[in-house]
This record gives C-alpha cells, structure tokens and sequence, in this order.
C-alpha cells in the first residue's frame, strides 16, 4: 500500500491538520460550552484519536478525519451540545476497535455510552439485503428512538459525511447508499425540523443516483446564476428603501432552491428547467424582541405586497400555528418584474435558527431549558410514526415515510382547539386523532356543520365534530377511509380482533359439525382440513367456517375423503413433510390474505382485465387498472417503470384496482318482507335481523297501509349462507307471510 510508508513529514502534516480540525470544532460549536464540557470533548477526542490510529480511510486519509467531521456536523449544523459531540466522536470507536461500551462508560458516563451503544447497534445491521430485510433493519434503527433520539441525530450526521466523501467508491455502493438517503434519512431530517441537513442529503442522494440529471440541473444553475442574483438585487433594492425607512433591523439573502426540488418540480409538472417558476427566491431575516416579532412579521408583508402583487392562494402564515416540525416563517409569493413570480420568506433571526437547527435552537433560546428537554420535544414527532410497530416491517417503513414527509393542514375541534393533521386526512383520521377510542366508535362526522363521508378530506380551517355511538364498530372498508398510520394501526388491530372472535365461534361451531360426521376435533383433522381446503393457518379455518363460508357438504366431502384410508395413508406421508402445527397457527394475529380476486373503481367491481407483461403483477400486489385503446383494462404494479408517465399522461384512464379475499369480501342483497301489521313486529325483525351475526344493514325502509306491512331492508353479508339463514330467522316471525330476494333485472 502506497500509503503505509507515509514520511514523517507527511505524518506531522496530518497531526497538525487533526489539531487544527479540533479546534474548529470547538470554535464551530452552536451551544455555549463549559470548561467541563470541553474537558469532556478533548478525553473523547484523545480516545478517538487513539482507537483509529492504525485505520485509514478508501481515499487514504487519516480514518479520524471522519469521527470529528461528524462531530463538526453535530455541532454547528445540528446544534447539540458536549454529550453528543463527545458521542460523535466516538461514534464509531466500540465497531472498530477493541473498545467495548462498558470501556465507554467507565471512561466518560452512562449517557455517552448509550448513545454509542445506539450507533454501533444501527451499524451492526447488516448491509445488501433484499427488500424486506432492508425494512426490517430500518425499523430496527428506527426502534432505537426510543433508547435516545441523539442516536440519530448523529446518525443523520454520520450519513451527511459519508455521501460528501463517496466518490472513491464503487458505483453499485454508491448508488445503495444514495436510494437509502433518499428513502428514509432525508424524510427524517425533514421532520426533525433540520431543513439544511435534508436538502444537502437530497441534492447528493440525486448527484448519485441520476447522475446525468444532477450534472445538467448544476450546469444550468451556473449558467443562470448572475441573471438570477441581478434579478433578486433588484427586487432588494425596492425594498430596502422602504424597510430602512420604517426603520426594521434586517438582512436579504437570496435563497437558491435546492437541484433536488428543481427535479421533483421537473418531475411532478412535466416541464423543462426553465419552465420551473418559482427557482428565484429571497429571505428577509429581521431583528426583534420576543414581544413585537408577529406585529415586525406582518409590517414586512405590508411593505413587500405594497411594491409586489401577493398570490393570495400561496400565503403560508406559519408565525400564527407553526409547523410540528417547529418551523415558524410566513411565506409570501409575489409577482415580481418581467411577469416572474418569486417566494419571499420573512423571519426573525430566532424563527430563522430554529429553521437552520431544529429543536436545539429552541433550548438555546428559552431561559432554564435544558438539551433534554429540548431533544423530549424532538422525539414527541416521531411517537406517533412509531407506534405502529407491530405491523409488517416494510409497512412499517413505508407508513413511518409517510408521516415523516406529509404536509400539514390545521383544523379546529367543536371548542375551536387548533389540531394538525397530515395534508390529506380524512373526518375518521381527526376522529382517530382525537384518541383511538372515539374513532372506533364513530358513526359519523360533520365539518363545518355539514354531515359528511367517513373519507371526507379535510382543508385547512375546517371544524370538525366526530359523531359516536357505543355499538360502532370498525369494518374492513375503514382502512380505505383513512390515511394515517395511527388509523390504520387501530383499525388493524380491533378488526384482528374481531377475526378471533369469529375464529372462536367458528371452531365451536365446527367441533359441533365434525362430532355430526363422527369425527373427532384434533390436531390432525385441524391440519388435514387447512390442507383440504387449500387454506394457510387454522384461524383461516376458524373463520370461514364462522361466517359460514365452509358449507356443510365441503365438511361432508372431507369426511367422505378422510374414510377412504388407503388415501389418507399416503396424505399422512405428505402432512409429515408440512411443518406448520395447528396450535402455533391458532395464535397467529390474522387471517391470512388469500388474495385471489381483483376488483376495480369505488364499488368493487369485478371486470375483464389482463395482466400486464410489463411488470407483471402477482396477487396482492398495489395495483391500478389503466384502459387501453383496444385490449381493454391492462393492470400495472403501481411502481411499474411505465407508472408515472401514464398517471401523468393519461389520468383519466386510470382506474383504481385492488386484489381482495373473496371469503372476506361483502355483497349487497335487498330482501322484501311483507306480512300482517301485527303490534311488535317491526321490533321483531331489527331484532332478529341485527342479532345475526356477521350481518350490517345498509338501509332499512318499514311501511303499513290498511294493515299489510311492507318492509325493504338491504344488507351487507360475507356470502350467501349467511343470507339464507338470515331469512329462515325472519320468516319465523309471526305475522310473516313472504320474504322474497330481490336481483337485479
């Protein structure tokens, strides 16, 4: 290795380079440090120093030039104090070398060693996996929040280093590392409130993965940049003049929009980067007291909108209700010379630290307020992305993305409480908002005084009341309903539940027919009939004979099969070689989705189709139906490559699309019930008709004229036994002369 006979000339170059690099650190540091504090950083910064003293890095530099670069991140970007610095610093020390935490903890203090322990659990995962593995360990690291939300921050500074030095790699690895950025660290900085940190990992996770694209979007920035300096002076200069003379303290810097965003734009609208309106953009950073910051705000918006013309659909008042992310500004587009329109941000210089740093600037500036607390409010965002984690790991990922980057709305409670929600939730998403026990009990929601849909989306400004009732329960169709991932959560699970509470009925009920057919209830029949009945666990078993989708000839053609045994020995060879148990099964969580039809549009129809060769779907897959010229409805994956153009192109051709469980899925059937108007009867029958289980009514309409009672009631059932029992238990009724189904002409 070239390196390894490095002079000593050389090595004083580097050693006084890594002294250098120290006291940048402590001169960079955003929090005030103590002399403890320092004397804290300087102990970590020698063992570091000592631990990587043999390792050097791909480019061939000194391996320590990367624990203090992150720690520099930490400290001046991010903000965090002496801890986390120190921790920076060691972050990759126990990995490494053969420090172990318990050394960490002997030699600094409880608190620096969980956080290493943190980073070194997150590095541990391991690397090139396949889809779901890569979820798995992203919730792992996600998990680990909980233990301190430092953990990632400095995470977060780890990976801002590591995509700035990556281009001695090889491109494969850059180009999986770049994808993981943009899948789930730049999300996260954006709800952390680190805006900064966010857009340098957007615009390097783009360098990476499309390159070409990067290249163009920086060439084509250069190349306009004096036009677009020239352009923002102009509009500071008109402003200057009236600012200076109402006498505001302030700074106007020109703010450049990030590659990143210019390409979503790009994307998103289908247009050329010069067809990207909004890239001219200035900030105007005011001084203030705390008192007079919102009154100074709005002072500036008047003078600006005086010279400019305001877009009153695009004002953004974040000083009134900030952002969860704590975020404060008011935005302003305005048309500005040669018909341009320009975004002007107007903040004080707190709102515009806060805006840099995140929480860390909140702690610096509230008198008494310590880092803990500050990173308490830090971690309160993310709470509710982790609390689903039961769920399936790349659920997971992908509801905890979602939250992660979704835009806000602000709406009201009946006593006009101000709540945010994420841009897109619906009444139920407010009604779950509120707590988990009123959305499952909601039967209905009005906004603004209007009743509306369960799905109703919500705006900005709308005030909601969530109607409830203790006999509502969730249905499978809630899950469309609803967009957050607290929701869906707890939908999931009462739903899970109420499937074991059929689960419990159907295998009593099943004892009951086996015991009919001679036939004893065991382990083996269990397994034999989920065999039988192509099924995967006995809770599938279970349930479908609970709702009565298992019909009794089915059992009778088991038993019929079951008797003949030179079949059954050779059955028995084959079960030896399945290794599921029924009483592993019987505990499992959920009934497993046999998705084995595909329906289309809002009603669920079923309609012709053919699968794409594209992307070939497979059952259960997210798809969407896409109307062709001449072979009717083609469905695609919804990440098909061809996705995008076509939802772009041809939008009024798509057609939403999902693959269902035909035992799960519900029919409509109107039944007609006339009789004698006898006194009680109608009583009677929302009696018997709602006692039946399994069974919801849609619609009831009762009528009597001269004594004949007419009745049309239309329900919502899983299948057709369900149905025929139901109408044996109404015909018994006294008074009852018909009741008659009614189909379609």
């Amino acid at each position: 290795m070239n390196h390894a006979v490095m002079t000593e000339i050389d090595l004083e170059k580097e050693n006084k380079a890594i002294a250098q690099e120290y006291k940048e650190l402590l001169r960079i540091s955003y929090q005030t440090l103590t002399p403890e504090d320092k004397k804290l950083i300087r102990k970590a910064f020698d063992v570091s120093v000592e631990a990587h003293k043999e390792q050097r890095r791909k480019s061939g530099e000194a391996y320590i030039f990367h624990p203090i670069a992150v720690a520099k991140i930490v400290a001046s970007e991010i903000g965090l104090g002496a801890t986390s610095i120190a921790a920076a610093l060691l972050h990759d020390v126990v990995e490494d070398t053969p420090t172990t935490v318990q050394d960490i903890e002997r030699l600094f203090n409880p608190k620096v060693a969980q956080i290493v322990e943190g980073l070194t659990k997150i590095s541990l995962v391991q690397r090139d996996l396949n889809v779901s593995m890569q979820a798995e360990n992203f919730r792992k690291m996600i998990l680990t929040l909980n233990d301190d939300v430092r953990v990632i921050l400095i995470k977060l500074a780890d990976r801002l280093h590591n995509m700035q030095t990556m281009d001695s790699m090889q491109e494969d690895k850059q180009t999986k590392i770049a994808s993981e950025t943009l899948y789930i660290y730049a999300p996260l900085a954006h709800r952390l409130g680190l805006y900064n940190i966010k857009t340098k990992l957007e615009d390097l996770g783009l360098k990476y993965t499309e390159p070409a694209i990067y290249k163009e979007i920086v060439s084509k920035i250069k190349e306009t940049k004096e036009e677009q300096d020239a352009y923002i002076d102009d509009i500071s200069n008109v402003l200057k003049a009236s600012l200076d003379a109402e006498g505001v303290e302030y700074i106007i810097k020109g703010r450049p929009k990030s590659i990143y965003s210019i390409r979503r734009k790009m994307l998103a609208q289908n247009v050329s980067f010069d067809e990207v309106y909004d890239k001219f953009a200035l900030r105007i950073v005011y001084k203030s007291n705390p008192h007079d910051e919102k009154f100074v705000a709005w002072k500036i918006y008047s003078i600006v909108t005086d010279h400019y013309r305001p877009s009153p659909s695009r004002l953004r008042d974040w000083i009134s209700s900030p952002k969860s992310t704590g975020y404060e500004a008011l935005h302003i587009t305005v048309m500005g010379p040669k018909g341009r329109w320009v975004e002007v941000q107007v903040r004080s210089e707190r709102m515009d630290e806060i805006a840099e740093k995140g929480y860390a600037a909140h702690y610096k500036y509230k008198n008494g307020a310590t880092e803990e607390s500050g990173l308490d409010v830090w971690l309160n965002l993310l709470k509710e992305a982790l609390e689903n984690s039961e769920t399936n790991a790349v659920d997971f990922v992908e509801d905890f993305k979602m939250n992660l980057y979704s835009k806000e709305i602000f709406v009201f409670t009946p006593k006009g409480e101000i709540k945010s929600l994420p841009k897109g939730a619906t009444s139920l998403d407010f009604a779950f908002s509120i707590h988990s026990e009123i959305g499952i009990r909601t039967r209905g929601t009005r906004v603004n005084g209007k009743l509306v849909p369960l799905n109703f989306e919500l705006k900005s400004g709308d005030q909601i009341e969530v109607i409830t009732s203790q006999h509502q329960k969730p249905t499978i169709n809630w899950l469309d309903y609803v967009t957050t991932s607290r929701a869906k959560t707890k939908i999931k699970n009462v739903l899970n539940e109420n499937t074991k509470k059929i689960g419990e009925e159907g295998k009593e009920l099943l004892t009951r027919k086996l015991k009919h057919l001679k036939i004893t209830m065991s382990e083996q029949v269990i397994n034999e009939l989920v065999n039988f009945f192509k099924l995967k666990t006995s809770l599938d078993l279970f349930y479908r004979v609970g709702i009565g989708a298992i019909e009794n000839q089915q059992l009778k053609d088991y038993a019929a099969q079951k008797s003949n045994t030179f079949i059954n020995f050779f059955k028995n060879k084959m079960k030896r070689s399945s290794s599921t148990t029924a009483d592993e099964d019987i505990h499992k969580p959920i009934v497993s989705s046999n998705y084995d039809m595909l329906v289309f549009g809002k009603e669920h129809d079923k309609l012709d189709y053919k699968l794409s060769p594209c992307c070939n779907p497979i059952p259960g897959d997210d798809v969407f139906g896409f109307v062709t010229i001449n072979e009717g409805i083609k469905v695609h994956k919804k990440d098909c490559p061809n996705a995008i153009g076509m939802q772009s192109n041809y939008a009024y051709r798509i057609m939403s699309a999902k693959w269902i469980d035909s035992s799960q899925e519900e029919f409509k059937a109107i039944i007609n019930i006339t009789g004698m108007d006898v006194l009680g009867l109608t009583n009677q029958l929302t009696k018997v008709i709602s006692n039946n289980m399994h069974v919801n009514i849609q619609s009831i309409a009762l009528s009597t004229d001269a004594g004949i009672f007419h009745g049309q009631v239309a329900v919502i059932v899983q299948n057709n036994t369900i149905l025929k029992k139901m109408i044996n238990n109404i015909k018994k009724i006294d008074g009852i002369d018909k009741v008659t189904r009614e189909y379609k002409t």
